[in-house]
């Protein structure tokens, strides 16, 4: 698991599994939004599974299923209103950590300017 962090608030990661929630409870993050649809891969975890162990770890838990090359301006949305609600800070995860990243620079909770949200993004290794 390689998090990556974009603010104080966010950061992104590629896919979890159930064994990651209590490194990252440890990490402190309180909230972890799965932007995986169940079954976009065989052998990645399912988002029942993910919530069970984020609770155990007292973790909150969303799912925000988005299909990788189909981001919809609803989704972005839908995103920031999770960012405006969720208990930071928070960890957003996909396949390999650019959807969430994406999602994120849609939403653009702080009102950055485009340039920083750029440089936020290459910093962290996504073309944003």
């Amino acid at each position: 698991m390689d998090i990556k962090k974009l603010t104080r608030a966010v950061s992104v990661s590629e896919q979890i599994n159930h064994g990651d929630l209590a490194r990252i409870a440890a990490c402190g993050f309180k909230t972890v939004i799965n932007n995986r649809p169940d079954k976009e891969a065989r052998f990645q975890p399912r988002s029942q599974t993910l919530a069970r162990y984020a609770a155990k770890a007292n973790i909150d838990y969303i799912h925000l299923p988005v299909i990788s090359g189909g981001l919809t301006n609803k989704d972005i949305e839908d995103f920031k209103a999770i960012l405006e609600s969720a208990q930071g800070p928070i960890l957003a995860f996909c396949r390999t950590g650019t959807r969430s990243a994406l999602l994120w620079a849609g939403a653009n909770p702080d009102r950055l300017s485009a340039a920083e949200v750029s440089a936020i993004g290459a910093k962290a290794g996504y073309a944003l």
